[in-house]
């Protein structure tokens, strides 16, 4: 028995057959081209001229890029950033939570800090954490108008490093306040509701549900922020505090009276912590964005039968 081809089945398969092949030609951009020839030969010129001007003072360069006393600020550093930035963190998630909060007193009280905090310059609150220990010379402990339980000097409780700390958190903690705010806002509330419906309290709803799907949308500010606060603790000097990278290699410059190569001395430690920080970040968003925006496989993973030819006639034909 033959099986019966429908003609325009036959004939669509010929012409398939026949047609040529599509063949992509890339599109050519010249100027392209010849703009980033321009841009390398540029910059060829700018590091040939750099290398060779006086001013730069390379030798200085080298003989105090690993300097015992700027190693030991870009360590002072570092951990004038991390310490800032775990206060931060913590304070901007407790004012986060404030702001989401239906209390209107609660709610009012974190945008009055937010108000206060991004409002003033941080080297302007750095000022004035400089001056604490002139306003406030002496710390209380106690019930308000009783007998202090106990007094303490200022100056011998808090000292500059802490002051810079203190400073600095509570400037990031505002930033950050709203970036965490952000995050939590960005999952879908189903999600709230279908843990409460689960039995799940607040704080198992937030560390179970919400938090690790708001991290994909905290982390990418968050890594910006930790950068810019460690460039930001090249202002400490207004508490003062002068043992930071910045703060100690101008001390540095001022006694050998060269600036400039020690300005690019304390610019290759910065931008050394920094390419760290980066890459750690990318690494994070990583983590955090696994199965989001996947791309689909253009063809299905497993075969698919091809479409069987119909009969439309519906009748059997015999040899």
């Amino acid at each position: 028995m033959a099986a019966h081809i429908p003609a325009k089945v036959a004939a669509s398969d010929a012409a398939d057959e026949q047609a040529e092949v599509i063949r992509a030609i890339k599109l050519r951009h010249p100027w392209r081209n010849v703009l980033a020839v321009v841009v390398l030969l540029a910059l060829a010129l700018f590091i040939l001229d750099a290398a060779q001007r006086p001013a730069y003072s390379w030798g200085t360069f080298g003989k105090y890029l690993f300097d015992q006393r700027i190693s030991q600020a870009a360590l002072n550093t570092l951990i004038l950033t991390v310490l800032s930035m775990v206060i931060a963190v913590v304070l901007g998630v407790t004012l986060a939570v404030m702001r989401l909060s239906p209390n209107p007193v609660v709610k009012g009280v974190s945008w009055l800090y937010l108000w206060i905090f991004r409002g003033t310059p941080v080297y302007v609150q750095l000022v004035f954490w400089g001056l604490f220990a002139t306003i406030y010379k002496t710390i209380e402990l106690g019930i308000p108008f009783t007998e202090p339980w106990a007094t303490f000097t200022t100056d011998d409780v808090l000292d500059v490093f802490w002051l810079a700390v203190i400073g600095l958190a509570l400037n990031e903690a505002a930033y950050m306040a709203e970036i965490v705010r952000a995050g939590i806002l960005s999952v879908d509330k189903g999600q709230d509701e279908a843990a409460t419906a689960l039995g799940m309290s607040w704080l198992q709803t937030m560390r179970r549900i919400v938090i690790p799907q708001a991290m994909r949308i905290i982390i990418p500010p968050t890594g910006n922020e930790v950068i810019s606060m460690l460039k930001t603790t090249s202002l400490v000097a207004a508490v003062p505090y002068s043992f930071d990278l910045y703060g100690r290699s101008r001390d540095v410059s001022a006694a050998i009276f060269e600036p400039i190569p020690l300005l690019l001395v304390a610019s290759a430690w910065y931008l050394l912590f920094t390419s760290i920080l980066m890459v750690g970040q990318y690494f994070l968003e990583k983590r955090f964005s696994r199965g989001v925006g996947q791309a689909r496989p253009d063809k299905p993973s497993t075969p698919v039968p091809s479409a069987t030819p119909i009969d439309l006639h519906g009748s059997e034909h015999s040899k």
